[in-house]
């Protein structure tokens, strides 16, 4: 028996490539020549979590955190760009869309949006903390920004909210959504989505295989919100 066809091939990814991975699911042991097994959840939780010493056969991540895990250690090799995600605000089906075209209508939106969600621990969440820090808004916004873990976009959906901002890739899979567009340029803060392998997996060629095959898929990467590189 071939060993790979055995051997699961352990990944650790973002939430903000979870439709990607959704739509390439019955593509993916053949690509990768053996059983892939995913968990999700936010770059940081994971960046943490390898850091602390579960590593996983390969990571797919923000640039940074993969930079920051190939220093310590705990991915071998070059980081590889997979693709780039923008931030994006969306309301419920058949709301109005507010005006977010330029810095000051975005600013005027969230100051007069009744509730607004953001994840927790995502990149978008923590993009917001800053930006709102920096415009001067924290204290004032406080009361009608709900934080979420892995949540966000289901609440503006389901009805909690009126308005999430979240990386688009996340938004654009949840039913009852609708996506109003990207942050202006000028608040937008791009991600790069990026792999590393682990250090030491047993499993290298075939997570190369699975990292290349997804970053190969360009029209499914750009149907889920995403700029391919």
């Amino acid at each position: 028996m071939n060993p790979a066809a055995t051997t699961k091939v352990q990944v650790l990814c973002t939430n903000g490539l979870k439709s990607v991975f959704a739509a390439l699911d019955h593509a993916l042991p053949a690509k990768a020549g053996a059983p892939v097994v995913t968990s999700f959840g936010s770059t940081k939780a994971f960046t943490d979590r390898i850091a602390g010493g579960d590593v996983p056969d390969v990571a797919l991540l923000s640039d940074s955190a993969i930079d920051t895990l190939i220093g310590l250690g705990k991915l071998a090799g070059k980081r590889i760009d997979v693709a780039k995600s923008y931030i994006g605000v969306a309301v419920r089906k058949g709301t109005k869309h507010p005006d977010i075209s330029t810095p000051d209508a975005f600013i005027r939106m969230l100051q007069t949006a009744p509730s607004i969600s953001r994840s927790r621990q995502g990149m978008s969440g923590l993009h917001m903390v800053e930006l709102l820090e920096r415009l001067g808004l924290t204290e004032k916004l406080a009361p009608k920004i709900k934080v979420y873990d892995g949540y966000a976009a289901q609440a503006c959906a389901d009805g909690e909210v009126e308005i999430a901002i979240q990386q688009i890739s996340e938004l654009m899979p949840v039913a009852g959504l609708e996506i109003v567009g990207p942050l202006p340029a000028e608040l937008q803060k791009v991600t790069m989505f990026s792999a590393g392998l682990g250090n030491g997996t047993g499993v290298r060629a075939q997570g190369e295989a699975l990292i290349a095959f997804v970053r190969s898929q360009t029209d499914v990467l750009r149907a889920n919100g995403l700029e391919p590189i």
